[in-house]
């Protein structure tokens, strides 16, 4: 896994810098890695993503109409 910024010509660094974190959230890099960054054991996963699964679910049943 590889992102590549071409930095273009009379470019900011800054201006370049942002494009890559853009591009980096886009593809969930940053969400990825935080995520990994500590273990997490299986239950607290079950639950984290059941509690996601239920939010979803309700936003869904409120704006069905």
């Amino acid at each position: 896994m590889s992102i590549e910024i071409k930095i273009r010509k009379n470019e900011p660094v800054d201006r370049a810098l942002r494009r890559m974190k853009k591009k980096l959230e886009r593809e969930n890099i940053i969400r990825g890695v935080r995520a990994k960054r500590y273990y997490e054991k299986p239950c607290d996963k079950r639950r984290r993503k059941e509690k996601v699964m239920a939010f979803t679910a309700m936003l869904r049943r409120r704006y069905a109409d």
